[in-house]
């Protein structure tokens, strides 16, 4: 019997966001592993520390989220092999992603190299948008209305169409960006009706209009709400 690969929404920030599934399995897995910066714990292992005992093996996938993302495939490469050594050994591992494992997570990258080898099973987790649209008391979709989201390192063109074609939209990983963004928003005429939500649940969180903004974070998001 080989080990199931488990892929674990941790949710946005607060670690009181978890799932009651999340929180057990974090206490009974005996690997976790979890994306982190060079040095330093990741925001996944942060969020789900409260959750994590003791003398857990864990595996840390070390990153440098570079804008080129030219080191993620060696990264998840060798944390694959890590992980698949224990999952052969019969041990459970549990792969903790920021928000849920399928929407933008990292637990992607991993599954596509161990999904064909090991059985996989996923605990979904709350999104950024949620969070967000929580955060604001802003509903993200009403009845029959239209929701698209789309990342900022899309082109214009690309977002301008998301934008023009949905009723609520989500423009994910803002950070660098800010600047286009503030600029195309303004020429749709949507402009006032964005707000930013960075680091959504998070101690820190903060929200602000749109145009009041000249710098934010890569954990950020503007909710458009036409």
């Amino acid at each position: 019997m080989t080990g199931t690969l488990w892929g674990i929404g941790v949710g946005p920030g607060d670690p009181e966001l978890l799932t009651a599934k999340a929180i057990r399995l974090l206490g009974a897995l005996p690997v976790l592993a979890w994306p982190a910066p060079l040095e330093g714990e990741g925001m996944a292992r942060t969020i789900a520390a409260p959750y994590i005992p003791a003398a857990r093996t864990e595996i840390p996938i070390r990153l440098s989220f570079r804008p080129e993302r030219d080191d993620t495939e060696a990264a998840y490469g060798a944390a694959a092999e890590a992980v698949a050594a224990h999952l052969a050994a019969g041990r459970d591992v549990g792969v903790l992603c920021e928000g849920d494992p399928l929407f933008f997570g990292s637990f992607i990258h991993l599954a596509a190299v161990l999904a064909g080898r090991f059985p996989v099973a996923l605990v979904p987790g709350i999104s950024s948008p949620m969070a967000a649209s929580a955060a604001l008391a802003r509903p993200l979709a009403i009845l029959d209305e239209r929701l698209a989201v789309v990342p900022a390192t899309r082109a214009d063109a690309e977002i301008e169409a998301a934008l023009l074609a949905s009723d609520t939209a989500v423009i994910m990983k803002v950070g660098r960006h800010l600047p286009r963004l503030k600029a195309l928003l303004a020429g749709l005429g949507l402009a006032e009706a964005a707000v930013v939500v960075e680091r959504a649940t998070f101690p820190d969180q903060r929200i602000s209009p749109l145009s009041g903004l000249s710098e934010a974070s890569y954990f950020s998001l503007i909710l458009v709400r036409r």
